[in-house]
């Protein structure tokens, strides 16, 4: 079934589950806005895409608003909330399968220091031969324009590369760039948003996914 050379991986929701690092990140930026929000679980919306424009659509923040509230963010998160994460079960034995004969690259809306730090931290960086990520300034958050870079800067050949993600932004990524896609439902897209975008495969646990691999 996966006759790729190529994947590409999401990593928040995909890879790992940081839900606990991300919205405890967003509470405490919206408590600076004097926003209070009493359960963390309303900020799962936040899991996924870039922050900037999460921050303007979901809570009505300028532009200036949103570049404030990701400084306050990453006040948080630099020095906790980058460790309150964890790798999804099976994950571990997914990269170790994969990488024997695929090339593996990390495609994240998160800023690239952080991506890797996160890889070092769970000693998962020796399986990904690149790691792609936004700026600091919050430029090349995009999914399409990450996915295109890679595929331009690594010579990728599109119809050997999969993108496998958890929210409707990888697979709109995916699809923008012509490349096959893989929709997983273990992380924080709900199943109607990816049945809803139709990514090539539709694939619900890590467990699956080994298995399309094998």
């Amino acid at each position: 079934m996966m006759n790729f050379s190529t994947l590409l991986f999401d990593l928040d929701g995909t890879l790992t589950d940081p839900k606990i690092g991300i919205t405890k990140s967003v509470h405490y930026a919206l408590t600076k806005f004097n926003i209070y929000v009493d359960d963390l679980d309303n900020l799962d919306l936040f899991i996924g895409p870039p922050l900037a424009k999460s921050f303007m659509d979901l809570y009505s923040f300028s532009e200036s608003q949103a570049k404030t509230a990701v400084e306050y963010y990453r006040e948080y998160f630099s020095t906790n909330g980058i460790y309150e994460n964890e790798l999804y079960e099976g994950i571990m034995d997914l990269l170790e399968l994969v990488s024997r004969d695929h090339i593996l690259i990390v495609a994240t809306s998160k800023p690239t220091v952080f991506a890797e730090k996160i890889l070092n931290y769970f000693n998962i960086s020796k399986y990904f031969d690149f790691v792609c990520g936004s700026n600091l300034d919050g430029t090349m958050s995009d999914k399409t324009e990450i996915i295109k870079y890679l595929i331009d800067a690594r010579n990728l050949v599109k119809d050997r590369t999969i993108m496998i993600g958890d929210r409707k932004h990888d697979i709109i990524g995916a699809h923008n760039n012509q490349i096959a896609s893989i929709g997983v439902g273990y992380g924080y897209g709900s199943e109607e948003e990816i049945i809803n975008i139709k990514p090539t495969y539709h694939i619900k646990t890590v467990k699956e996914l080994l298995e399309a691999f094998s």
